[in-house]
């Protein structure tokens, strides 16, 4: 089955992993609508390129994946302009690093709302649709903090396995559905999201940028690499394919053999 003529929304996909994500689904013909911030011509440029690379319509949704209001009127305006969507990613995160005590109450709401419970929100608005036609590809991005848990991310670490949680129940309730739920968990992949926790990392452990980077990121992982989006997009194209529809309520792992240890 090809995945040309259907429709993708991917949420936190205006950079990085989930950008990825749109690229690799858009190159199969795949009309998609991306999520998130920055800059508004990049954006734009972007989208342009994923409509010519698909040769059908691309959309940008600015909603706050912290808004339930916003995420279902983003699926409502998904289905009005492209059709109601057949794959949806849920990849949008933020992150913050912070010893428990000392742990920003706003952060840890904001970081459960945006990793966690905005995949709830979007499955749910998006879930009839699928039931209906019979078909549809739930992947959420977790981390491999969704299997494992690293000092001073514990809103992250929550939020993470809780998702984990979230996608087994919903690969359950719709197994005869036609429909498949998984997780991906990436290990420490370069995007922005990686990046930006560098100087919180440097200032809670007195370290240097090439420290944080070599002895605390890539520690753990034994090929001692960082992921690329490329690679965790090429695991979710197979999982919304044909060969991929007996893999549901799965935890994938892409960490360079973080997990194995």
């Amino acid at each position: 089955m090809t995945l040309a003529g259907k429709t993708a929304l991917i949420t936190g996909s205006t950079s990085g992993i989930g950008l990825a994500y749109a690229r690799a689904l858009a190159a199969e013909g795949v009309s998609v609508m991306i999520n998130g911030f920055g800059d508004a011509d990049a954006i734009e440029a972007e989208r342009a390129a994923l409509e010519a690379l698909a040769g059908a319509p691309a959309r940008y949704s600015d909603a706050d994946m912290s808004r339930p209001d916003e995420i279902a009127a983003m699926v409502a305006r998904c289905t009005d302009e492209l059709g109601a969507p057949d794959i949806v990613i849920s990849n949008a995160g933020i992150q913050h690093v912070a010893p428990v005590s000392a742990f920003p109450v706003d952060k840890w709401d904001a970081i459960l709302a945006i990793n966690l419970s905005s995949t709830f929100h979007l499955i749910r608005a998006a879930l009839p649709a699928m039931q209906a036609r019979g078909w549809g590809r739930i992947i959420a991005t977790a981390s491999a903090h969704s299997l494992v848990a690293s000092p001073n991310k514990s809103a992250y670490v929550a939020a993470k396995h809780g998702l984990a949680g979230l996608i087994k129940t919903v690969a359950l309730e719709v197994a005869q559905a036609g429909i498949t739920a998984n997780c991906i968990s990436p290990g420490y992949v370069w995007t922005p999201l990686v990046e930006k926790q560098i100087p919180d990392t440097m200032a809670t452990r007195g370290l240097t940028r090439d420290q944080v980077i070599n002895d605390v990121l890539l520690a753990a992982q034994p090929t001692k690499q960082f992921v690329t989006p490329e690679q965790v997009a090429a695991l979710a194209l197979f999982l919304c394919g044909d060969g991929a529809a007996s893999i549901t309520g799965a935890n994938l792992t892409v960490d360079g053999g973080w997990t194995a240890a």
